[in-house]
């Protein structure tokens, strides 16, 4: 079968089997997908296409047994699904990790991108260097000043706490 050949019987070929498939699968997109990998199966074999005596009823055949085979992925999918439920309600952060980023916000972006760089990523201070493009004492003066900054931000995060429980009230 030429590319050609091929062509005109997708053309006229495809329409029809996708009505015929959305009448098994319920679903037009569904149908319109193993029909689509249907004649893509059809066009690797096309030389020995024309051989078989029915053409399109081996693409039908094909079409209705990927979407029987999705149909029973989807299946086991749902019934894993049942099994294991996923937990009503996900975590949040921890306090400590959301002070952390709430601080690390408050530095200028040249500290922020030092601190996370060496301590958080555990890089060098030549790596950062590297990474950053910035000399080894510019990334050493902007560790320092980053570790400060976050001292401060928070040690007021934590004296905040402090007040609340010693006080009683939440500000």
């Amino acid at each position: 079968m030429t590319e050609e050949e091929f062509d005109a019987f997708y053309a006229s070929a495809f329409p029809r089997l996708t009505g015929q498939l959305y009448a098994l699968t319920g679903d037009h997109g569904e149908a319109q997908d193993v029909v689509q990998e249907a004649f893509v199966r059809a066009w690797d074999r096309r030389q020995s296409f024309l051989a078989d005596e029915a053409p399109e009823a081996w693409i039908r055949t094909v079409a209705m047994r990927l979407a029987v085979s999705r149909w029973r992925r989807a299946r086991r999918w749902l019934e894993l699904v049942r099994r294991d439920p996923a937990p009503d309600r996900t975590p949040g952060p921890d306090p400590e990790r959301t002070a952390l980023v709430a601080a690390l916000r408050r530095l200028p972006e040249a500290q922020r991108t030092a601190v996370v760089l060496h301590h958080l990523c555990d890089l060098s201070v030549e790596r950062v260097a590297s990474e950053t493009g910035a000399p080894v004492g510019t990334v050493k003066a902007r560790l320092a000043r980053g570790r400060a900054a976050l001292a401060r931000y928070l040690s007021v995060g934590e004296a905040d706490e402090q007040g609340e429980k010693e006080d009683g009230r939440v500000r």
